[in-house]
């Protein structure tokens, strides 16, 4: 099997992969065809299954393991296989831990690295909080550091979430020693619980799919109902700050129509969502650049850019 970072247009494809994804859609004739959102450890691709009727096809559904034989094309800058035969394939003709992409970056380091920021927070009441989730409790811990930090936009793999964090909080640090308006302690503990709602919002990998809870009422709001229970754990924690956390996780997509249920009002939630904005982007590009078939040229419109983009280019 080849992996989907090696695949490249033109190639003939053969071997088992993950159906992530499996939409039915109309052709101009009126004939169904399927698209597939196909993943293995190291990437996802497209797949198109324009024949649903050919004896080559056999049933399958979203969640299964597929061995596929098709040939790549690009389309829309985008690489595809177009899938001539395709059957479910049974437990035992795979390995699982094949298909569970995961962060390039070492885990381990990401968190002894974040639990040292939680060591330079003065704020004592802030530290504990930050302790009491990280640290002390250990099944939050351990499905913090192996989740993902969303479906498909950014950070889709094992460690993403802790990733995507670690990243966002070091902006922060970089922020609050360039602008002193900034409360250094209540902008990193925002930062290190802002997407904390996560694990609850998405189920684990190889799935990675919104839970009923995720569904119903997404990870803004469970992160900072989340946040707010374990403050209630901690005597004495005073109320003003309280409210100047939770607004931080409340407020760090920026924009209501970007599912924040309030508007940054605080300096701090205002350079949270900047710094939360900017990581998601950079990682967005960086998986884009990654999968791109030439490291020269435009990449054509892209949607969460509103842009056509391309890399810089390569000079001595």
């Amino acid at each position: 099997m080849k992996y989907i970072k090696d695949i490249r247009e033109g190639d003939s494809v053969s071997g088992i992969y993950l159906c992530r994804k499996k939409e039915v859609g109309k052709k101009k004739t009126g004939d169904d065809y399927f698209a597939l959102t196909l993943t293995d450890k190291t990437a996802t691709v497209d797949g198109k299954v324009w024949n649903t009727n050919s004896s080559g096809i056999a049933e399958f559904d979203s969640g299964d393991y597929i061995y596929i034989e098709g040939t790549t094309n690009v389309f829309n800058q985008r690489l595809q296989i177009i899938i001539n035969r395709l059957r479910k394939c049974h437990e035992g003709e795979y390995n699982p831990e094949d298909y569970v992409p995961s962060s390039s970056k070492n885990v381990n380091g990401m968190y002894k690295e974040l639990t040292d920021i939680i060591a330079s927070i003065k704020t004592h009441w802030l530290r504990d909080l930050l302790n009491d989730i990280f640290v002390n409790d250990k099944d939050v811990a351990k499905a913090f550091v192996a989740h993902t930090a969303a479906k498909q936009i950014h950070h889709a793999f094992r460690g993403g979430l802790l990733e995507h964090t670690l990243s966002v909080t070091r902006n922060c640090i970089a922020f609050a020693e360039n602008y002193p308006i900034l409360n250094r302690d209540v902008l990193l503990t925002a930062s290190m619980l802002h997407d904390i709602g996560k694990v609850m919002e998405l189920s684990e990998l190889p799935e990675n799919d919104y839970t009923d809870e995720g569904q119903l009422l997404g990870h803004i709001y469970m992160g900072a109902e989340f946040v707010s229970r374990r403050i209630d754990k901690i005597e004495g924690f005073p109320q003003k700050l309280r409210n100047e956390i939770i607004h931080c996780i409340l407020a760090h997509h920026g924009k209501l129509e970007f599912g924040s249920p309030k508007k940054p009002a605080l300096a701090e939630a205002i350079a949270l969502s900047m710094a939360d904005d900017m990581d998601a982007k950079m990682e967005t590009l960086g998986e884009l650049f990654d999968t791109a078939q030439s490291d020269e040229g435009w990449l054509g419109f892209q949607r969460n850019f509103e842009s056509n983009v391309r890399k810089t280019g390569k000079y001595e």
